[in-house]
């Protein structure tokens, strides 16, 4: 990430916390936002351009966005008139920006990015699934309507909103880095991290607090913590906190046997 994004990401973190009147319209309307722009090469050479005129990008952002509710035009005007290290940069910068948005209406602690882990892990697990939300060639409205139904009745607006955007703007992504990224920016909306545990069998309320607790005493904050069930692992933890492994399974120690005993 370059100086001039992380500068641009502040001041956009910074207006949002301020901004008034912050509902889940305003943060899908910054989603749309950011596919519109990023629908367009030339919309986004044009917001994009470091060199540009200030008053005609905001002229532009006026006769784009014009009927966008006041509180997202003003964070949209906020976002194109920094300057980003690049194009990406800044569709990338619009897109957190809206799913921060979204996120600050959660009514229930860590539901969305249970919801949306529990996405990923049914789009992930199933080949054919995963291919048809990432093709190139399928229409965006018909992945939302596959992220629709596979979401179905229970998943909350907040979460729709979000899996839906991912679904139809993936910018080279695939689908388990979009979801894991837009739950840790989730996550993090509520000061928290989000970390992966898979044990071989279900833990008990008390084993959950305790991990829960360990995990939070290792990284200086409070992490939501999702819960895979792999037999496989006969015993003991496997944590993942963004790119770091834990593995303390017995799987892992016989594995660590046999290559010494193989040695």
């Amino acid at each position: 990430m370059g100086s001039a994004t992380r500068s641009a990401l502040e001041s956009a973190r910074s207006a949002l916390a301020d901004a008034k009147g912050v509902d889940l319209a305003t943060g899908e309307q910054l989603l749309a936002a950011a596919r519109t722009i990023g629908g367009s090469t030339q919309l986004l050479g044009a917001l994009a351009n470091p060199s540009g005129d200030a008053a005609g990008t905001k002229a532009l952002v006026a006769a784009v966005f014009g009927e966008v509710g006041a509180t997202a035009r003003g964070l949209i005007d906020v976002v194109v008139s920094s300057r980003w290290s690049t194009g990406d940069d800044l569709l990338a910068g619009l897109e957190e920006l809206g799913i921060r948005a979204i996120a600050a209406t959660a009514t229930a602690p860590g539901a969305i990015e249970a919801e949306l882990f529990e996405f990923g892990r049914a789009v992930t697990s199933d080949a054919e699934l995963e291919l048809a939300i990432g093709s190139k060639r399928d229409s965006a409205a018909g992945k939302l309507s596959l992220v629709q139904s596979l979401l179905g009745g229970s998943a909350s607006a907040q979460t729709l909103a979000i899996a839906g955007h991912l679904v139809q703007q993936p910018r080279g992504r695939r689908i388990g880095e979009l979801v894991r990224s837009a739950a840790a920016t989730v996550a993090d909306t509520a000061g928290k991290g989000i970390a992966t545990v898979t044990v071989a069998r279900p833990l008990s309320a008390t084993q959950l607090s305790a991990v829960t607790a360990s995990i939070a005493r290792r990284y200086g904050r409070d992490h939501v913590v999702n819960q895979v069930v792999d037999p496989s692992l006969v015993g003991g933890v496997r944590v993942q906190v963004g790119d770091e492994v834990i593995d303390g399974s017995i799987a892992s120690r016989l594995a660590d046997v046999k290559l010494q005993l193989a040695g």
